[in-house]
């Protein structure tokens, strides 16, 4: 719902900004080069709140760090299936 909402206020900014132009551009005093600076950064705000972190559903979004760690003469990590699911326990002997 916030995306839409988002979607729809950034569309009416940029159409409303594009009608509601009041005189030509002159470049009297570096004006331009303001409004196309001021341009991209309103741009980059808005596609940067738009934007959504990349996410896919199919792949697994952890890796596989190193082996286990050894803290000491008989101890490693053991994987053991809960009915939450997958854990590690330290094993020592």
């Amino acid at each position: 719902m916030m995306k839409k909402l988002m979607t729809t206020a950034a569309a009416l900014v940029m159409t409303v900004a594009t009608f509601a132009v009041p005189n030509t551009a002159e470049a009297r005093g570096g004006r331009i080069a303001a409004g196309v600076i001021g341009g991209l950064a309103a741009g980059a705000i808005i596609g940067g709140a738009l934007a959504q972190p990349y996410y896919d559903p199919y792949y697994p979004t952890y890796y596989y760090g190193p082996g286990p760690y050894y803290y000491g003469p008989g101890c490693y990590w053991h994987r053991v299936w809960t009915p939450i699911g997958w854990r590690r326990e330290r094993v020592c002997y």
